[in-house]
């Protein structure tokens, strides 16, 4: 009520943000199981009055961007590693409660979602001339502590992010609207903060994180374009799984986690200094984002089934994008050359960073 409330406020510009997941979750509300709808998720935003439609795809990349180059900082100094994820805010809220000493651990970038948010009260408020004290973010989220992540305010001004609703509130709204989402054209989002690349939009599954950061990685390290891509070691249900990469001599040694119930013995490793990892990956619901609280329930399907099939979609997004690292996507490029300066500049961390070990 309170969204539908501000989108009538005619002295309120409201931004919109999808997260990688959506795209492959969103048209079961409708019928359109094991599909994906990309286009017709930003289509439907602006028939329900949206002002912009962004993608926190495109924030992901630019989480990747910053994570690479932290990870990169920490095994060159050889400090506070492993460095582990802070995307999910379920895994941030575990540790902060049952984990506070490995709060170093975590990486100092914002959330996605946060990105994005706090991207559009700046950076497109200052090239559209917009005032931020006019601009609302809404995000459209699989996750219900989004909920509660949103709600942190750390630059003394505004909240990144002013609402959030998940996957269900969305189809919800659809319906309630008399919209026909299976008969909607595809459209696309405005590409400010919308263009993302594949690495972007795996964020949304279990692995995808570990896979995304890789594929900069690399380039950060050596300055030098790596022709792998796809890194097969990564993907998979397994609770816990790991892998090495050699980058330049280097041995990179990661571990993926998928689901919480499977974090303690790497999280307690960690703790007693018994761990050789330099990053880990952490998704606290099963299958990642894509098996997320706030996701459509489809009783039909198990949902074992059903992050695999959106899992599975994310991949498909991924090989067909024309950019699949982040660093290459070109508005990526042109928000550090006409705004953040470089990765981790002053500008970056006081924006995109948390105010987390530093």
């Amino acid at each position: 009520k309170e969204v539908e409330s501000v989108l009538k406020d005619p002295e309120k510009h409201v931004i919109v943000q999808v997260a990688p997941s959506i795209r492959t979750s969103l048209g079961e509300v409708f019928g359109m199981e094991n599909r994906i709808v990309t286009g017709k998720v930003y289509a439907a935003l602006r028939r329900l009055g949206f002002d912009i439609v962004f993608d926190t795809s495109f924030a992901a990349d630019v989480s990747v961007v910053e994570d690479a180059y932290e990870l990169s900082k920490r095994i060159k100094k050889g400090e506070r590693l492993p460095l582990i994820n802070s995307c999910c805010s379920s895994l941030v809220f575990f540790i902060e409660k049952f984990y506070p000493e490995l709060m170093e651990n975590l990486s100092t970038v914002k959330s996605p979602q946060q990105i994005c948010g706090i991207l559009s009260k700046t950076y497109y408020s200052e090239i559209t001339g917009i005032d931020a004290s006019k601009i609302i973010v809404v995000s459209i989220m699989p996750c219900i502590s989004k909920i509660y992540e949103y709600k942190l305010v750390e630059n003394g001004l505004f909240r990144d992010v002013d609402y959030v609703l998940t996957t269900r509130d969305l189809g919800f709204m659809i319906k309630k609207h008399g919209i026909d989402f299976p008969s909607l054209p595809d459209e696309v989002p405005d590409s400010l903060l919308g263009v993302y690349s594949g690495a972007g939009a795996i964020f949304g599954t279990t692995g995808g994180v570990a896979e995304a950061t890789i594929r900069t990685l690399y380039y950060v390290l050596t300055n030098k374009e790596d022709r792998k891509i796809d890194f097969e070691e990564t993907r998979g249900k397994n609770g816990v799984r790991t892998l090495k990469i050699n980058i330049e001599n280097i041995e990179i040694k990661i571990a993926i986690v998928n689901g919480l119930k499977n974090a303690k013995q790497v999280l307690d490793d960690i703790k007693n200094k018994k761990s050789e990892y330099h990053f880990v990956e952490i998704m606290a619901c099963p299958g990642g984002c894509v098996g997320g609280g706030g996701q459509p329930i489809i009783k039909t399907v198990n949902l074992e089934k059903l992050t695999y099939q959106r899992g599975s979609g994310l991949y498909k997004i991924d090989k067909s994008l024309k950019y699949r690292k982040s660093y290459e996507n070109p508005y990526v490029k042109k928000l550090y050359e006409k705004y953040l300066d470089y990765p981790m500049s002053n500008k970056a961390l006081n924006l995109l960073h948390t105010k987390r070990g530093r």
